[in-house]
């Protein structure tokens, strides 16, 4: 059953809804929506059917969605991976299968037309990026939707790098970007939902959602942290890489930084989310 208590995860408008949503919210009409996934290296996912809309966040290429409308060159969907809802450019979906068999390790990497680097690349797909190899040709993977990917670029679906702190550590420099969750730009929420997927973890996507959601609170104050513990704002957060170092994106450096947690905390006080609101630590067998 979808979840109707946080509009951000409820597939439901005055006009439309999630069939499973009947009885639960009104709505004019019902559907059971289509499954689709996304065949392009990113699309962003907006909460208005208008390019000019807000970035709410971006699906990437192998993410399953559920379509329940496509009007006007944009699809009104649910991302399967975290269940947000918003409008995708209804030409990023393709049919559902094949279904992915390898996702891509490297930061990024290059899609290619043949086998060989020398020919100009046709697009780029980010870390966690996800596609169904053909067939393995040289040093490459044929793409069953056209195309080759360095092979050593790649790992087998379901690989993981449980560190995820080290996976943050390999995003410093990456630009800030709100709604980012690509090694391209991101934000702070979709650094840790990133890292934390690529260690093979359910992650929500937003701040708040990943408070509630993630790991146990440890008692108030900033001493005995860990590698991976997660420190939370009122709109931030951001992850420890040891006992003092914090590392997030943030829009004070306006990149994923790494910098001594008390001095975040003092700065981010006064100029922006205010107080810690809970410092969070995950169960490592998870």
């Amino acid at each position: 059953m979808p979840d109707s208590s946080d509009p951000r995860l409820t597939p439901a408008r005055p006009d439309l809804a999630d069939i499973r949503l009947k009885g639960v919210v009104a709505a004019e009409r019902y559907v059971a929506g289509e499954p689709a996934r996304v065949v392009v290296p990113s699309t962003p996912l907006r909460r208005a059917p208008r390019a000019e809309a807000g970035l709410d966040t971006e699906a990437v290429m192998g993410d399953a969605v559920t379509v329940f409308e496509s009007r006007d060159r944009f699809a009104w969907v649910q991302i399967t991976r975290d269940g947000y809802v918003g409008y995708l450019p209804e030409g990023a979906l393709g049919p559902v299968d094949p279904a992915p068999t390898h996702r891509v390790a490297a930061l990024r990497t290059f899609v290619y037309p043949a086998p060989d680097l020398k020919r100009p690349h046709l697009a780029h797909l980010s870390l966690g990026a996800a596609f169904a190899a053909e067939a393995r040709e040289g040093e490459y993977w044929r793409l069953a939707r056209g195309g080759y990917v360095y092979a050593g670029h790649a790992a087998p679906l379901g690989t993981v790098e449980p560190d995820f702190a080290a996976t943050a550590e390999r995003l410093v420099g990456t630009p800030y970007l709100w709604g980012g969750r690509t090694s391209l730009g991101l934000d702070c929420s979709g650094l840790v939902q990133l890292c934390l997927e690529m260690a093979g973890r359910v992650c929500p996507r937003d701040a708040d959602q990943q408070e509630r959601a993630l790991g146990t609170a440890l008692p108030p104050g900033l001493d005995g942290l860990q590698r991976g513990d997660l420190v939370f704002w009122k709109g931030h957060v951001g992850l420890m890489l040891d006992a003092d170092r914090l590392i997030h994106a943030n829009g004070h450096h306006m990149a994923v930084a790494v910098e001594p947690l008390r001095e975040a905390v003092e700065r981010i006080a006064v100029k922006s989310f205010g107080a810690v609101t809970s410092i969070r630590r995950l169960d490592p067998s998870a």
